[in-house]
């Protein structure tokens, strides 16, 4: 019998979420109050509204509770880290400080995204932020089952993901030749996961277009949309690389190897 893989939960701490975990560094400089650019433009995609009520499972640090807060938004986190919960609590206590959002409903539990405590057609969103690449594939597709479950009738479940898969598969490789050809080798290890060291021990499932469409169908989602994206560059080239640059990201089938974020939404039907 083989035996199903999960990560333990301790090795989310406190340090990794303030350390590692992308947008540590807006959080800290606004205690939760903004966002990274990554989890700004997740967000978007969501278009949540006010009156709405939002899931955002693996919660982590808590600032997208606070910010569905501010919409006037029912928002509740789960987290299976301690340390996040802790975290999401004290942003969500933070938040309550502001007399407009006193009264307004929020809260977290700390449970598995296997095994979601709410109940069936419950939200209008559920949200996804880079958690997908922590779950083991048996993990994802059992997640999203709870997802789907909990989604009320024509609700949206809400995705991102990064490193895209077919860019560590496939670019990468080629990235770090020219890389070490021009002299900056030592930035680009052999294996992806080690330009943020700590991704090595977390990073278990990354995406590609063709994954993340095939699972989300799986489950029984309805309308699925996968798309990708990149973070600014804004790099200082000559016009031989900056000509390569935008080749690689503008141009398809190129760009589906280069791009390096993923986002998804998919509707309940």
């Amino acid at each position: 019998m083989t035996t199903k893989k999960s990560l333990p939960s301790t090795l989310y701490t406190e340090e990794y979420f303030l350390t590692a975990c992308e947008g540590y560094d807006v959080f800290l400089e606004s205690e939760g109050q903004h966002l990274s650019r990554r989890l700004r433009d997740a967000f978007a995609v969501a278009e949540v509204l006010p009156g709405m009520r939002v899931l955002d499972v693996g919660c982590g640090r808590g600032e997208i509770l606070r910010h569905c807060m501010e919409l006037g938004v029912e928002a509740y986190g789960m987290d299976y880290a301690d340390a996040a919960i802790l975290m999401s609590r004290d942003v969500i206590q933070a938040a309550r400080t502001d007399d407009t959002l006193h009264n307004v409903r929020a809260g977290v539990c700390r449970s598995d995204a296997k095994h979601l405590p709410f109940p069936s057609d419950y939200f209008d969103r559920v949200l996804m932020f880079d958690v997908v690449e922590h779950l083991f594939p048996w993990e994802l597709h059992q997640a999203m089952l709870e997802v789907r479950r909990v989604l009320k009738p024509n609700g949206r479940f809400i995705i991102h993901t990064a490193p895209n898969r077919w860019y560590d598969a496939y670019a990468y490789p080629w990235v770090r030749r020219f890389r070490t050809l021009v002299g900056d080798g030592r930035n680009y290890p052999k294996d992806p996961r080690a330009i943020t060291p700590v991704n090595q021990d977390v990073h278990v499932n990354e995406q590609d277009l063709l994954r993340m469409r095939h699972a989300l169908k799986a489950v029984g989602f309805g309308r699925v949309h996968v798309w990708l994206d990149s973070p600014p560059q804004n790099r200082q080239e000559n016009m031989l690389l900056a000509l390569l640059r935008r080749l690689a990201f503008d141009v398809p089938p190129f760009r589906w190897f280069f791009e390096r974020e993923l986002f998804a939404v998919a509707e309940k039907r």
